[in-house]
């Protein structure tokens, strides 16, 4: 034992000034009150029952076991000497010891050498994959978007003709063979087939193969793929279940409705012991993935990440619900053309569904083993509007602070974004407040292009930004912007020349932000680059 913890030590069986006795961390078993410097009434610990005028009282430190209101290791660093003037006459000696505090030497104390700062570590995109309405693959989803082909069409997954909106961006099959175990695909909602699958392939991808996968530090790799409505579909069947009785109910309802089950079953059959949950923002769940995912590789916790996001909720619930909130387009006989981001026309968004998946790498560790890099990431931000459950601030302040933040963190100039994959909904409301806000933030930037992905694979909610970040990482890769379909009428203010427009676009990007916006207020902005 240190010589600074025998000091401490040797302390704890101090008695305090009413004779109560001090359990291990030298508090007493009642809320026994003496005075400080400050005047205040808190707890004794240890023998350092009363303290001179110059304690600074701060806050809790679990290295000097001293507690709210007392001085913290800082203090002591800083040379309190009132802090450890032992002041104990008689009620110290009442326990029988002379009890005299001495600050403990903490690691590296004495010297006035600095660590070297460390190099941010940089993070890459080596693979990636996606699972949409209109493509299964990320070269054949971003050459149907570059096509301006639509994905949405009628439900066919349940009978809705009662319901007033009966469109949707809907996966009309997918084939896990290969990718999922064959019980397991049966047993699982549709939000985990979609996030194991894009999240295998997206491996595959990146040339994770089976003699690669060997070789990896298992315990540095993750997964963080979010979702942000979970299982809906298992679940309401396991309402319906219960209706007869609660015997009926699928033993796997609850922990296949959890958003964190895709995260968790991906890692488990993958081995990968990293940082590996997921987080619910609403439609900015994926986003808040990524960068989460990202910081965990810049921080040093992990050197690979498979983050994203993936949503299925087209089912009477989520399709009720959404109905209920009169969000949801009726332009039921022209499925194609009822998503309409800053068209003047248009009537509310289109429900989507599937999973994007990235694969974040250490650059680093990406190039030591050959791995082809797409872009970089360079950064982003989260904040919230704390204005409306489900309505923009009117004047975009959550937007702007946002985009300004993630440039600040980013290091990167607002003259050097050039490409915006924008939240644009296709909702009254959002699409203009997002508009207003990115002109606020980049001005008429005559290079700057903005557009939607959701005009034709609708809003995948809690996969939108995954997804839409594919798109974005395709823009850089290809040069090639894709179009913003269905803008016959733009809405009064907005400036056409700084959407993109009904044919694709050749464009060479230096910086492109990704936006995504949830219910709750959720607003965050993600930027990638070519890598260089």
């Amino acid at each position: 034992m240190s010589s600074s913890m025998v000091s401490v030590v040797a302390c704890m069986s101090a008695v305090c000034e009413n004779g109560a006795k001090k359990d291990f961390f030298g508090f007493s078993k009642h809320n026994c009150k003496v005075g400080v410097g400050n005047k205040k009434k808190i707890r004794c610990v240890l023998a350092m029952s009363q303290y001179s005028k110059t304690c600074n009282g701060l806050s809790f430190c679990n290295s000097c076991l001293v507690s709210n209101g007392f001085c913290s290791v800082d203090g002591w660093r800083s040379g309190h000497p009132g802090c450890w003037k032992s002041k104990f006459s008689g009620s110290a000696q009442q326990g029988g010891i002379r009890a005299t505090a001495v600050p403990p030497v903490m690691e590296g104390e004495g010297t006035s050498k600095k660590k070297p700062p460390t190099k941010k570590r940089r993070v890459v995109v080596t693979g990636m994959d996606v699972i949409t309405p209109n493509g299964q693959d990320p070269d054949v989803f971003y050459e149907n978007l570059l096509q301006g082909i639509s994905g949405i069409s009628e439900i066919e997954s349940f009978d809705c003709s009662q319901f007033p909106t009966r469109i949707a961006g809907e996966i009309k099959s997918l084939s896990t063979a290969g990718w999922i175990a064959p019980k397991l695909s049966k047993r699982m909602d549709k939000f985990m087939l979609y996030a194991l699958t894009a999240g295998k392939k997206a491996l595959l991808d990146g040339g994770i193969t089976e003699d690669v996968m060997k070789e990896l530090n298992k315990a540095r790799c993750g997964v963080l793929i979010g979702s942000g409505m979970g299982g809906m579909k298992i679940f309401s069947d396991a309402i319906e279940s219960l209706r007869i009785s609660y015997k009926k109910m699928n033993p796997f309802c609850i922990p296949f409705a959890t958003t964190n089950m895709g995260s968790a079953m991906l890692a488990m059959d993958l081995g990968w012991m990293g940082p590996t949950y997921s987080i619910s923002t609403a439609c900015a769940t994926s986003n808040f993935c990524i960068l989460s995912a990202a910081n965990h590789i810049i921080k040093g916790e992990a050197d690979m990440m498979l983050s994203g996001g993936s949503e299925a909720v087209i089912e009477p619930v989520g399709l009720g619900g959404f109905v209920a909130c009169r969000a949801l387009s009726q332009r039921n006989n022209e499925p194609t053309k009822a998503s309409r981001p800053w068209d003047s026309n248009r009537d509310g968004f289109v429900m989507g569904e599937g999973a994007g998946v990235l694969l974040l790498e250490e650059l680093e560790h990406a190039k030591r083993r050959g791995a082809t890099i797409y872009a970089e990431f360079l950064g982003g931000s989260f904040t919230c509007d704390a204005h409306h459950m489900t309505e923009p601030h009117p004047e975009g302040a959550g937007v702007i602070l946002c985009i300004e933040k993630a440039l600040a963190q980013s290091g990167v100039s607002r003259e050097d974004v050039n490409y915006i994959n924008a939240h644009g909904t296709s909702t009254p409301a959002g699409d203009l407040k997002e508009y207003q806000a990115i002109v606020h933030c980049f001005g008429q930037n005559p290079e700057l292009r903005v557009n939607s992905t959701k005009s034709m694979i609708g809003h995948m909610l809690g996969a939108a930004g995954a997804v839409e970040a594919v798109a974005t990482i395709q823009a850089i890769r290809t040069g090639w912007v894709h179009p913003n379909i269905n803008l016959d009428n733009p809405d009064k203010g907005v400036d056409t020349n700084l959407l993109v427009g009904s044919k694709k676009e050749r464009l060479d990007i230096k910086v492109a932000i990704s936006n995504s916006f949830g219910f709750g207020g959720h607003n965050s902005s993600i930027l990638f680059a070519p890598y260089k």
